[in-house]
């Protein structure tokens, strides 16, 4: 008798957890499941509405007969390339510092260097275009120390505009990632250091040997975000370049190029869903490598 309440009771909370975690469970199934489902059955499709036809793989075929999917190819990897070390030893460094309660206005500090990830898009994409432009205050700064002759043209220059978006990136999101190295920078037991400093090695030691190897799960992860996101580059972009990925699709992304594809273009759902799959394609590699690479080998 008390086997079958318990058995009742059991099937009655299970059903009650189905209930409970139902309605999530439907909100992945309609915004995530399906359109991965819908992208990947679109991928083999070419045209647009009531004239898409099948076309196997030949969108596969197409992207490397696409000039500016191959310029916009290269632009997230050199984007990738430079932006994320940049961007994770900075803000690693910045942690260091601020982690030193003697530093006076270190609340200052620390919100001043967060506040740009949590600010508007519109109003820092307006802000850098104004500081950039070439009367900007960037250019009269750089004239007036002597450090240029000629106004340096950020947005009509295609060297100068990588530049900007790597600019704009780290402003935006190195403080994103300090903050993680300061949590787990104030849960490192301070005797470690003591212990190192009496022994007599050196801070820069200290920090390498140290600091570096206990912050070793924090880094990993910092990396894996920073690379999804840069892979997945778009605002910034959209923004700095209203769209057009210029100049002469110096700064158009994977991720810009899809949109375009879709939405400004003549639209071509399937082969922008075949795009859509380099990059998790890229993300899901560049995930496994730095597993991979931070694995414990002891």
């Amino acid at each position: 008798m008390a086997t079958g309440k318990t058995g009742g009771l059991k099937r009655y909370y299970d059903l009650n957890g189905w209930l409970f975690i139902a309605p999530s469970l439907l909100l992945i199934a309609v915004f995530l499941v399906y359109p991965i489902l819908r992208s990947l059955y679109l991928s083999f499709f070419s045209g647009k509405g009531m004239m898409m036809k099948f076309a196997g793989f030949g969108n596969v075929v197409r992207l490397w007969n696409d000039p500016v999917f191959l310029q916009a190819l290269k632009n997230t990897v050199t984007f990738f390339v430079m932006q994320v070390p940049i961007m994770i030893v900075l803000a690693l460094l910045l942690a260091s510092v601020l982690n030193n309660d003697r530093l006076k206005f270190i609340g200052f500090f620390r919100t001043a260097i967060f506040l740009p990830c949590v600010a508007s898009l519109v109003a820092y994409s307006v802000l850098f275009k104004s500081m950039f432009s070439v009367d900007g205050v960037v250019n009269q700064a750089l004239f007036a120390i002597g450090f240029i002759d000629t106004p340096i043209g950020w947005l009509t220059e295609p060297f100068w505009a990588k530049v900007l978006v790597i600019l704009a990136i780290t402003w935006r999101w190195t403080g994103y990632n300090m903050i993680f190295y300061l949590a787990a920078l104030q849960n490192i037991d301070k005797s470690i250091y003591e212990a190192a400093r009496i022994d007599g090695v050196p801070a820069w030691a200290r920090f390498l040997y140290i600091t570096v190897p206990m912050l070793k799960p924090v880094i990993l992860f910092t990396t894996i975000i920073s690379t999804i996101g840069t892979i997945q580059l778009f605002d910034e972009v959209y923004n700095l370049t209203e769209g057009r990925g210029g100049p002469a699709n110096a700064t158009i992304t994977l991720s810009l190029y899809i949109y375009n594809l879709t939405f400004r273009f003549m639209p071509s759902f399937g082969y922008a869903a075949t795009i859509s799959y380099v990059i998790v394609l890229m993300v899901a590699l560049l995930s496994f490598l730095q597993f991979y690479a931070a694995r414990d080998r002891s």
